[in-house]
């Protein structure tokens, strides 16, 4: 009996021990996936089984133990009974993880949105578009490219557009074109272009110093918006999602995601150091903010001004804890939604008449980033240096985790989306699509 307690209490301590020495990365796995739960069944309308068996399906987030209060719109994981973490749904501003306790009744600002348009037909609208046929494409080779990258590809949706028509459409089982996707870091695409509609309006002008505080003792205080948006601005970042790093850190343990990039040294100098960065983003997220007099204008502006404006209706920005839109990963939107994103800057920033920005801001946001080979923008992706070989090299895109993509290809007159869990051949993809089109 004495050997089967030791035994018993030796167990416990080596769990103690593993417990203690894992519970960093305990907390952000447990994180992940109570963030990832609580917007996938609240935001997105997915079932808890669905979720678990294929968002969270993977290691090592899979070990966690994932329920959710549908009363309450509350999501808990639970890593071996080691560490439980919530997120909880906020009206308007998506999924959030907690820190304490208070945060699950603090109060919060919603964004205002707009009415709509369920009568004008796509893309200009919500109602079904008027079908055309174009003569000059091939339809048959078209719909192979598409269907190639389903099944053990993962794709969720993909969406193609040839002169403001859907040409090709196509969804995985169980998504449909009312099913909203994260678009990861396609989000910083959206951010930028918040800059870009206040460029235009005069409000803010992105070559300016980065309106810091903090930095105007030291060499930081020479950063840019600009260089920010170009991730060039030489701030020590480490985006690494194996391990614990900034990011994650930032993601799934900051009440505040706008301060963490603020807070690091220069390890460059400007305009010569291409890192990319997610804190730079919310950092970016952050100086918007400061461009309102209050709170709840930085909230509304980002609807009413552009995703609302342009009829992305579907999509919903989720926020930190503190009321800052997670610019740098957290948007939510269906594919038809996403396609009009990329159909604005196609059309160099004009939506049936209405400028939001101007084509200078596309040529802006395009131009590539020194030190960054060619391949980064202003939180836009470029093919500047052909890195798809058989794709123009004017070709840009959002991009996210994943494999999440807006491509917008301005010489062929495309707007090409794909959602999924998994990357893929992307160079034999847009070439097929591009082929099709004759």
């Amino acid at each position: 009996m004495k050997i089967f307690k030791r035994i018993l209490l030796l167990i416990a301590l080596i769990l103690l021990i593993i417990g203690i020495y894992n519970y960093p990365k305990l907390n952000i796995l447990a994180g992940y996936s109570a963030k990832n739960t609580a917007s996938s069944v609240f935001v997105a309308n997915r079932t808890l089984a669905f979720t678990d068996s294929t968002d969270n399906n993977f290691s090592p987030v899979k070990l966690a133990l994932d329920k959710i209060d549908k009363k309450q719109k509350t999501a808990t994981s639970s890593v071996f009974g080691l560490l439980t973490r919530k997120a909880i749904v906020r009206e308007g501003l998506g999924s959030v993880l907690t820190l304490d306790k208070s945060d699950e009744t603090a109060s919060y600002l919603v964004p205002k949105r707009l009415k709509p348009d369920n009568v004008t037909p796509f893309p200009y609208g919500n109602a079904s578009q008027k079908d055309s046929v174009f003569s000059n494409v091939d339809y048959h080779q078209l719909n192979k490219t598409v269907a190639s990258i389903f099944g053990k590809r993962k794709t969720r949706a993909v969406l193609v557009i040839y002169k403001d028509q859907i040409i090709a459409e196509k969804y995985a089982e169980g998504f449909n074109k009312d099913s909203k996707l994260l678009g990861w870091s396609m989000s910083k695409s959206i951010l930028s272009t918040v800059f870009g509609v206040l460029q235009h309006q005069n409000k803010i002008n992105v070559q300016n110093k980065a309106p810091i505080n903090s930095w105007q003792n030291d060499a930081r205080k020479n950063i840019t918006i600009h260089n920010l948006l170009q991730m060039n601005s030489g701030l020590e970042w480490d985006e690494n999602y194996d391990e614990i790093s900034d990011a994650t850190k930032m993601l799934f343990l900051e009440r505040d995601m706008t301060k963490m990039q603020e807070n690091k040294p220069l390890v460059g100098k400007p305009n010569e150091s291409f890192n990319y960065s997610s804190g730079t983003s919310n950092l970016l997220s952050g100086i918007l903010r400061k461009q309102f007099d209050t709170h709840q204008e930085y909230l509304d502006f980002w609807y009413t001004n552009l995703i609302d404006r342009i009829g992305m209706n579907s999509m919903v920005i989720e926020a930190d804890l503190t009321g800052n839109y997670v610019g740098s990963s957290y948007s939510w939107a269906t594919a038809r939604d996403w396609a009009k994103f990329g159909l604005l800057y196609l059309h160099n920033g004009n939506w049936n008449g209405d400028q939001l920005f101007t084509k200078d801001w596309v040529a802006y946001a395009t131009t590539p980033t020194p030190t960054s080979n060619g391949t980064y923008g202003a939180q836009f992706w470029l093919n500047a240096e052909k890195q798809f070989k058989d794709v123009p090299a004017s070709m840009y895109f959002a991009d996210g985790y994943q494999g999440q993509r807006v491509y917008v290809l301005p010489d062929q007159e495309l707007v090409i989306v794909r959602f999924g869990l998994s990357w893929f051949e992307e160079n034999v993809f847009l070439k097929g699509v591009i082929e099709s089109i004759q």
